[in-house]
């Protein structure tokens, strides 16, 4: 077999792709131990109210194929083989950069697959990967953030006119950009987490010419230090009391439908609406959309 010279890193999440994997994979992110049965319980629910498991390592596999395959468009093209690496699934970050090794990588480029830099998420990616890779003696750089390149833009741009658009043009309506929160003490890191999420949402508001917009925290971990806020849930009974009758929910800081997409938002943040009486939609998720493929592939060129 040919060995591969060159490749690309890809590093996401993970997910449980069935309710089977469920505590398996939540016992890998508490360090080892296992959900009380009741917390259990209700995470089981949650996702049984999305279909009994995420699609997040399907969608991370096909973006991973798709990029692949757009490398291969280019006469120039000087990446092999695109990897997939977990956080906390199998194949984890450090067995993906192994099987690197074992094929003969010489030189890569790693990404994780959130537009956003913070030092508690993908720098914690980075550090895994190239711990492993300096072990291997195989020479990786990394993007540490690529939410300004165009093509993602575009892709955003488009889904979030196509909301406003279904949402009509009846009541006041607010454009709530969201992304998942992380705890309070990045502020004090002067971490560039929420300045680089403000921006990308005036970038985002400015492109499709939307001026009633704001920006709001979802999804934060259930520990004792503080997280980031305002959470989503908090906000939309205050846009009920302004007035407002609708909310278009644009997840910035996700780009593929997982459990913070389809259950934290369609349905948790759409029943919460329903309950205030406001209208309530998302814009779809980018997933393996070409212009997200497209973004990577310029991310990982620069």
């Amino acid at each position: 077999m040919r060995k591969v010279k060159r490749a690309v890193l890809l590093m996401s999440y993970g997910s449980p792709s069935n309710r089977d994997d469920v505590e398996r994979y939540y016992t890998h992110i508490m360090r080892g131990r296992a959900p009380e049965p009741a917390q259990l319980e209700e995470l089981l629910g949650r996702y049984d109210a999305i279909g009994g498991g995420s699609p997040l390592t399907a969608i991370t596999y096909a973006q991973a194929d798709a990029l692949e395959r757009r490398w291969r468009q280019e006469p120039s093209a000087n990446f092999t083989r695109v990897y997939v690496g977990f956080k906390h699934a199998e194949p984890f970050i450090s067995q993906a950069v192994d099987q690197m090794a074992a094929d003969g990588v010489e030189e890569a480029v790693g990404l994780v697959l959130a537009p956003h830099y913070s030092a508690l998420s993908v720098g914690v990616y980075v550090h895994e990967a190239k711990e492993r890779s300096d072990e291997l003696g195989l020479r990786i750089r990394f993007v540490n953030d690529w939410y300004q390149q165009s093509s993602l833009n575009q892709a955003l741009a488009l889904r979030l006119q196509e909301s406003l658009k279904a949402m009509g043009d009846q009541g006041k309506v607010k454009v709530l950009f969201s992304a998942h929160s992380l705890p309070e003490r990045i502020v004090a890191m002067n971490d560039p987490y929420p300045h680089q999420l403000q921006e990308h949402s005036e970038m985002l508001a400015s492109q499709v010419g939307v001026a009633d917009w704001q920006f709001a925290w979802q999804s934060a971990g259930r520990t004792r230090e503080p997280w980031l806020g305002p959470d989503i849930l908090k906000v939309l009974p205050l846009l009920k009391e302004e007035g407002y009758d609708g909310v278009v929910s644009c997840p910035i800081g996700f780009i593929a439908d997982h459990l913070e997409v389809l259950y934290d938002l369609d349905v948790e943040a759409t029943k919460f609406c329903n309950d205030l009486g406001l209208r309530f939609t998302r814009t779809r998720s980018l997933n393996d959309d070409p212009l997200l493929i497209d973004a990577l592939y310029q991310a990982l060129l620069a």
